[in-house]
């Protein structure tokens, strides 16, 4: 069975040391004899007399062969010495080792090794000595002033090592780190280390022991410990406790957790982390994680009986003793197109999570100090799902409960589906020269009250869309119906066929003909309100759409002596019904529509299956691009849509308003625009527009452009949206998204990121910061901001975060961090 990723204890402290390679004493030479003079060759001996026995090197049956290469071999017979000298190399058994000098003492059962003595492993690992001397058997001896470094590229250094017992190993002014030596000044301090005056090695129990040690960082003493242990490099999973983290929070205090792991099985583990606060009480946390053969599951636990429920407002989700979670995820193959797996959560209230972000949570938020946002929890996702790709073919199916974290979620409005089946496949053979493909959506979903949002100053000054408000006041006017209450079920396919046709102009034809059908049946709870919008109680309704068209191409190349341009006309002419029943249909999946460069050539511009797009239509538009020989290039698309013949779409009313002021709810639509450049790899430019089909006035823009230099990099998107009351955005709306990158030096950098709302004159988040990383550390402090608001989107409590992190290659890292939260209905900030 495969073993669970890596988690290494400390015990006393941070350090997790490198380890002397166990073969550095019981390495080849266990059975090494000598070569003939100046040559390299298979064991073979001369025969002497025997008057004068020839000393050898000890030898032991049943061994490979050993390979001895030497400038001249060396016989004392009065002493009982065999000497190799001159550039010695011995190999065994993957295992090389290289000396100035290798003498073995027939009398004392001693082998000594001299001068430049390097042992290399089959491991990879790399031990430096001046001198190396072992007994009879080679399972004890004595090195002085190693140097080790090791195939994970850790290293670690001591003054002298004695092996006894053949399993403990003493290292005497031993120093040990993961940094790489610097490049100018190898006699530099590398950037973290970690000095002992004695460090014991257990081959056996696979653990290190250090007495009187020292981190530092920089070059200075940062930390002692007057000792502490940790398992060797060799060790992937060891049970033992893990690096501590310490926190602050408004909410519950200072707060310590020092996490104990189980290694239990090489393939199945188990982690306690307690969190002790000040204010609330202690946070019990647990994860048990098993991989099997054909994949891995995860538990995790969190609870806290809180000391200070008062805390909070009465009313609010931690206003309560008991609160936790439990958390499972898991994925497992079939085979290798197959997979299934779930993600699960319960929690006693919503704001639990953003709370207390247990450690072990995998909802937490991301500690990476190059995540500029510092994203908070949404929501949470529980679902079961089984998925299965092949060459020409996707099959999806899963069942989701969606947990509101946010103050404005009603959990009885989100709904629980169960299940979203999806389904595609296209033919790998034509037919009829062309492309037949099909595509199939299920879903059945439940909803417990009605999900209105009011889209209206007058609605969200008084309530007119709540649950319980005067249903006279609940229109299209003034409030939108984004969830029917009750059980809905629709089932679509869609059969599709399209083939290119190239004459010999270089004209691109490209017919394309699909049938679809839609059924649904649903049961709509008479909610007060709903029947405005949909009819309660049970419906069954069945609906097709035939489609045909052509689509038309015409590029234009031209190549010049800096590069070429591509000029292509295009044009869409799409013949089909009008859509049946607007209005009647629930719409859950294609609510969201934006009328741009991106859906303007599409064949249906609704974003899912629950509106299907009717009417004849013509799509035309001009694409340019420019490619330079430098590697620049320019690219433009302009065009419009007409509304030949039948009904608009896009015009007409559902529950949601869906496309009303879209731009394209009119016979002739407004202009869309898309123009990029990028000159060369530093810099890159897009912007997207919309405009008005009759002055040509600003309805949508989007400006973003990218820099990246060897030092530094930025990126910005301006957006200017014109209102949309008949969707809820009364005014215009303006922002600005930036985010930077320095890089001060070769490994410290700054960074940092902002979203402004240029309408309100205020920041809606922000975050910054400064870090250190290189290969073998991260140190990183950040700062955060972000909003939360009530059920009404008023009363924003603003969430301030500051966190440090720090983090050693192979020793793991820790996080200190302190939110607090501030309520003012006029932040500015």
């Amino acid at each position: 069975m495969a073993s669970l990723p890596t988690a290494r204890p400390v015990s006393g402290g941070f350090v997790r040391p490198a380890t002397l390679i166990a073969a550095l004493l019981a390495f080849a030479l266990a059975s090494v004899v000598p070569a003939t003079v100046a040559h390299a060759q298979l064991l073979t001996f001369p025969t002497v007399p025997k008057q004068q026995k020839k000393p050898r090197l000890p030898q032991r049956a049943g061994q490979d062969q050993m390979l001895v290469q030497a400038q001249r071999i060396d016989y004392d017979y009065i002493n009982h010495r065999v000497a190799a000298v001159g550039n010695v190399q011995i190999f065994y058994q993957g295992s090389t080792l290289e000396a100035d000098r290798v003498v073995y003492d027939e009398k004392t059962k001693r082998l000594h090794a001299e001068g430049t003595v390097r042992l290399t492993d089959e491991y990879g690992n790399v031990t430096n000595t001046n001198s190396l001397d072992l007994n009879e058997n080679f399972r004890d001896g004595f090195i002085d002033s190693l140097h080790v470094d090791t195939a994970d590229r850790t290293r670690m250094a001591a003054a002298s090592a004695t092996r006894t017992a053949g399993t403990y190993t003493v290292f005497e002014s031993g120093v040990y780190t993961a940094c790489e030596p610097c490049k100018d000044n190898p006699k530099k301090p590398p950037l973290w280390q970690v000095k002992a005056a004695r460090i014991i090695h257990d081959q056996g129990e696979k653990m290190m022991y250090f007495e009187s040690a020292r981190f530092e960082l920089f070059g200075f003493p940062i930390a002692y410990f007057p000792y502490f242990s940790a398992p060797d490099p060799t060790v992937k999973r060891k049970t033992g406790f893990l690096v501590p983290t310490i926190r602050h929070n408004s909410i519950y205090g200072a707060a310590v957790s020092v996490p104990y792991y189980w290694a239990l099985a090489p393939n199945y583990d188990a982690t306690f982390a307690p969190m002790i606060t000040t204010k609330q009480g202690v946070l019990l946390q647990g994860e048990f994680r098993q991989r099997l053969a054909n994949g891995s599951y995860a538990i995790r636990a969190a609870g806290i009986s809180q000391l200070d429920k008062d805390y909070f407002d009465a009313g609010a989700p931690g206003h309560r003793t008991n609160r936790g979670s439990i958390e499972s995820t898991g994925r497992f193959a079939l085979n290798q197109q197959w997979v299934w797996g779930w993600q699960g959560v319960l929690l006693s209230d919503r704001s639990f999570l953003a709370d207390y972000k247990p450690s072990l949570s995998a909802y937490k938020n991301n500690t990476d100090p190059t995540n500029l946002g510092l994203p908070g929890l949404s929501e949470a996702t529980s679902q079961i799902y089984i998925t299965g790709q092949g060459d020409r073919s996707y099959f999806d199916a899963r069942a989701i409960h969606y947990y509101g974290f946010s103050n404005q979620d009603s959990q009885k409005q989100l709904p629980i589906i169960h299940p979203v089946i999806d389904y595609n496949y296209t033919h790998k053979n034509p037919v009829l020269g062309g492309e037949l493909s099909h595509r199939f959506n299920f879903v059945s979903l439940t909803r417990s009250n009605a999900d209105f949002d009011a889209v209206s100053s007058f609605a969200s000054q008084t309530g007119a869309c709540s649950q319980t408000a005067d249903p006279a006041v609940k229109n299209r006017s003034n409030c939108l119906l984004r969830g029917a209450p009750g059980t809905y079920n629709r089932f679509s396919a869609e059969t599709s066929w399209k083939k290119t046709i190239i004459d010999s102009y270089g004209q691109m034809f490209t017919p394309f003909a699909s049938v679809r059908m839609d059924a649904s049946e649903r049961q709509t709870d008479n909610e007060i309100g709903v029947s405005n919008y949909l009819t309660t109680g049970d419906s069954t309704l069945v609906r097709g759409m035939p489609t045909i068209g052509m689509e038309y191409r015409y590029p234009f190349i031209s190549v010049q002596s800096w590069g070429s341009q591509t000029f292509e006309p295009i044009a869409q002419v799409i013949a089909r019904p009008n859509e049946t029943q607007i209005g009647k249909w629930q719409n859950e999946d294609a609510q969201s529509f934006t009328f741009d460069d991106t859906n303007l050539l599409k064949v249906d511009k609704f974003s899912g299956w629950d509106r299907a797009e009717g009417g004849g239509r013509a799509n035309v538009a001009v694409q340019y691009t420019a490619q330079a020989n430098s590697g620049g290039t320019f690219s433009a698309l302009f065009g419009q849509s007409y509304h030949l013949f039948g009904q608009n779409s896009f015009a007409q009313t559902d529950p949601t308003n869906t496309a009303l002021q879209s731009g394209i709810d009119t016979d002739r639509s407004d202009y869309v625009a898309r123009f990029s450049l990028q000159p060369n790899r530093t810099y890159k430019f897009t912007s997207r527009f919309r405009f008005d089909h009759d002055d040509f006035a600003v309805q949508r823009m989007e400006l973003e452009a990218s820099a990246s230099f060897d030092r530094w990099s930025f990126s910005a998107l301006y957006g200017d949206y014109a209102a949309q009351p008949a969707l809820g955005f009364l005014e215009r709306r303006q922002g600005l998204l930036g985010t930077a990158r320095y890089k001060l030096t070769e490994n410290w950098v700054a960074y940092g990121s902002l979203l402004y709302d240029l309408k309100a004159e205020k920041f809606n988040s922000t975050s910054f910061g400064v870090g250190y990383i290189d290969d073998c550390v991260i140190l990183a402090l950040n700062y955060a901001t972000s909003y939360s608001y009530d059920v009404n989107g008023s009363n924003p409590q603003r969430v301030s975060t500051v966190m440090l992190q720090l983090s050693f290659r192979t020793l793991g890292g820790s996080a200190v961090s302190q939110s607090t939260s501030h309520t003012n209905s006029n932040y500015t900030y």
